[in-house]
């Protein structure tokens, strides 16, 4: 029984004979699938379409899980389950959540309009339960590992997080992507029993029949990875006529048809089956045993449409390593066009419509007739929303971050170390804040400065482990695993890294334990993580991305090791502040600022561009009064700060900089200074922010609500607009809009091209950053 006393779903199903079972079930599977392809018709044929634009909505990718997701959330799922389901499934989703009375028929009509039900499955923008946004091929996969991972976390660090299955409805198509096969690989994945994928094996894609979908690979793949695999091929009917005389030959016939042979069956009528299936004289004999109706019908009973198949391969789930279940299906299973090469993109007719009204005893002209409450199917329904209701989790407070541990660094450093060393400093100054702070990193955590960190807090294993080199005296990074770590690494797999940042970033709202997680990569690197760490953003899921070493300025590492674009990214990120500070202290400044905004219902993430160049701290001349600095701090997280004033009212030159070559950028104001050119010198630390601040200005859209236009005054303040040079290692498109402030004619210099080895003074001679093509760049403007 559950906590309200009421009988369980599955508690029904012991007292239940299998035969009524699974006629309830299938009445139920008949209007989930009527559901689904009625809220798909009266987007695509009844709602006015004044643009003519195609609204889609995959009725034949729907049609292939209508069974499994029956037979999963009307038997089997629990309330701490969790399920991503297939982008193209997201009718189906729809259509059960409104049988469960989750959802209001208002939306029904609604799919893919604007603020309707979204065109895949969101977890942030879809009014019923979404566990997990899909939408991006092998993402939404692979997004239940890391829920486990970061739920197993939430548990071991802060409170019990539950239990429950993490479940993946997945399009066999999307086994074709490498994040797939990245995180099934990955070592930490193979312990984790609560999660199991189910495969929708209808073997077409969008354009075609795929000729050979390699289950039996797939498969072994698997099971190398250390999965449990199961095979839910043939159903009930097909199972019993394999055991009559001549259903061996039977069997063997199908099982080594080709794909594109099998499809066309589908396509037959029994007629032409009769012709085309046997092979030899022995199985003539044995298909002309069986009448019409049945023939038709074992042509197409597969096991990913048959109750009984897959409720035995759910039995037989072991829970102690992940599990897969492969099920064969019939893409469009039950529709006209069921099997068709081109169906992926099909819709059904009125008079098609009107003929599955009448198999699913609904009516078109009035489609979304829940059952009876008083009915078989309707008292089914009713305590399968009964024992999936969940408790809503409210959002857990985050904790407080300082805005400055009040450290002035001195002497010569990197942005790099800095965040070494703020981590550090967070421990002692902000306790219940570190005790929330997760790192990760793709087995780069040395090599960016996290060894300090990662030998305070240990790593996180959900066991401990012994550490064969603590005694060791020459080992200076500690590698000691237990439930109480905080880095976790896993293998250099960037995909693997942001979507397992992404669901930690997604704790607050999941159950209500906020977590501060910051992921650590090379920075050439960022833009393989770009697409899954956005997915994540669009998610829910609040993190800080930091990619270090950046740019040209690793000079001897070479072009393959040099990043150009990703300065940009903040420009264009939705949910995401890009940094990218030139000082030690700017990087304490903004990453706290970061971490001060994860884990809140409006929350941001955060991407900090970080360098190993060792720079002079002076240089950042960080006042002494209190008020000055916290002035300064305020710019510096704002976007921008003048860090170089001339003595003259109107200067004759602006340079504006970020980054590493800030110190090009101050040693060429000097010498243009002592040539009669007034010069200031603008820091900018986040490119982003000044955009939103131009933008707002000008009363246009911003990506985040609150932009102030008040840090344009103070970085470039009208009166002293001036011709403008701007630097940065990186693409120079990313400073260009600078210009258009104060209307300004400008020169803007940058990285256009692949990088190669080199000292730095090289290698910036020959990308344009050095203080000579500083000088050449203002001069000309002049």
């Amino acid at each position: 029984m559950n906590q309200g006393g009421a009988v369980t779903t599955s508690e029904l199903v012991r007292v239940v004979s299998a035969d009524d079972r699974n006629a309830v079930l299938r009445e139920i599977e008949q209007r989930v699938l009527w559901t689904a392809m009625a809220v798909i018709d009266h987007a695509n044929r009844v709602r006015p379409n004044p643009t003519g634009l195609k609204v889609g909505g995959h009725q034949a990718s729907s049609a292939s899980m209508a069974t499994i997701m029956t037979a999963l959330w009307f038997e089997h799922l629990r309330a701490a389950d969790r399920v991503s389901v297939k982008p193209h499934a997201s009718p189906v989703l729809h259509a059960i959540n409104y049988l469960l009375g989750d959802l209001d028929e208002v939306y029904l009509t609604e799919l893919r309009a604007f603020g309707g039900l979204q065109s895949y499955p969101s977890r942030a923008k879809d009014p019923d339960t979404v566990d997990y946004s899909t939408g991006s091929v092998g993402i939404g996969a692979t997004a239940p590992i890391w829920g486990a991972l970061s739920r197993r976390y939430v548990t071991s660090h802060l409170s019990d997080a539950g239990a429950g299955r993490q479940y993946s409805l997945v399009g066999d198509a999307e086994l074709d992507e490498g994040a797939v096969w990245e995180a099934i690989l990955d070592p930490m994945v193979s312990e984790l029993g609560e999660v199991c994928w189910i495969v929708d094996l209808n073997r077409q894609s969008l354009d075609r029949v795929v000729p050979n979908i390699g289950a039996t690979r797939l498969q072994g793949m698997f099971d190398a990875a250390g999965w449990q695999v199961l095979t839910v091929k043939y159903g009930r009917l097909l199972e019993s006529l394999f055991e009559r005389p001549g259903g061996a030959e039977l069997r063997a016939r199908i099982d080594g048809m080709a794909n594109p042979e099998y499809q066309r069956l589908l396509r037959c009528t029994p007629e032409q089956l009769r012709e085309r299936l046997p092979n030899s004289s022995t199985l003539t004999d044995f298909v002309s045993t069986l009448d019409d109706a049945t023939l038709h019908s074992a042509v197409r009973n597969l096991g990913g449409h048959d109750l009984d198949a897959l409720r035995s391969a759910f039995d037989e789930i072991e829970d102690t390593r992940p599990t897969v279940i492969f099920a064969y299906t019939v893409k469009g299973n039950g529709l006209q066009s069921e099997g068709h090469p081109q169906n992926h993109s099909s819709l059904l007719t009125e008079p098609q419509m009107r003929e599955l009204a009448a198999r699913s005893a609904m009516d078109l002209d009035s489609p979304w007739r829940r059952f009876a409450a008083e009915s078989a199917a309707g008292q089914w329904c009713a305590r399968t929303a009964e024992s999936l209701r969940r408790d809503a989790h409210a959002a857990g407070k985050a904790p407080a971050v300082p805005t400055d541990i009040g450290r002035t660094p001195s002497g010569s450093a990197t942005t790099q170390a800095a965040l070494g060393r703020v981590l550090l400093d967070l421990t002692r100054a902000a306790p219940d804040a570190a005790r929330r702070v997760v790192t990760l990193s793709p087995d780069v955590s040395s090599s960016t400065n996290l060894g300090g960190w990662v030998n305070k807090v240990g790593v996180w294993s959900a066991a401990e482990r012994k550490n064969w080199f603590d005694d060791d005296p020459e080992t200076i990074l500690h590698w000691r695993e237990r439930p109480t770590g905080q880095h976790l690494e896993l293998g250099i797999a960037e995909g693997n890294l942001v979507g397992l940042l992404a669901e930690l970033g997604a704790t607050w709202s999941r159950w209500g334990e906020p977590l501060l997680p910051i992921g650590v990569l090379y920075d050439p690197f960022v833009e393989r993580a770009l697409e899954p760490w956005s997915y994540g953003i669009y998610a829910g899921g609040q993190s800080i991305l930091v990619g270090t070493p950046s740019g040209v300025t690793l000079a001897p590492e070479g072009g393959a090791h040099q990043s150009i674009t990703t300065p940009s990214v903040g420009l264009e990120q939705p949910g995401c502040v890009t940094y990218e500070p030139g000082f030690a202290i700017d990087t304490e400044w903004v990453l706290l600022a970061s971490l001060a905004k994860l884990g809140r219902p409006e929350g941001t993430s955060a991407y900090l561009r970080l360098s190993t160049r060792p720079v002079d701290q002076s240089l950042a001349v960080v006042p002494a009064d209190p008020a000055a600095r916290e002035r300064r701090r305020k710019q510096v997280v704002a976007g921008a700060y003048l860090l170089r004033r001339s003595a003259v009212a109107t200067p004759g030159i602006t340079i504006a900089t970020m980054g590493a070559v800030i110190p090009e950028a101050l040693a060429a104001a000097e010498r243009l200074e002592g040539q009669g050119v007034p010069a200031d010198v603008v820091c900018i630390t986040s490119p982003g922010l000044i955009f939103d601040a131009a933008q707002a200005r000008s009363g246009r859209p911003t990506r985040a609500k609150g932009s102030e236009s008040w840090i344009l005054d103070a970085a470039f303040p009208v009166r002293r607009a001036a011709p403008l040079v701007t630097v940065l290692d990186g693409h120079p498109h990313t400073l260009a809009f600078l210009a258009g402030i104060n209307g300004v004619p400008a020169t803007h210099l940058g990285v256009t091209t692949f990088g190669q080895s080199g000292d730095l003074d090289s290698v910036y001679r020959h990308h344009g950053l050095d203080t000579e093509t500083l000088i050449g760049a203002a001069l000309d403007l002049l």
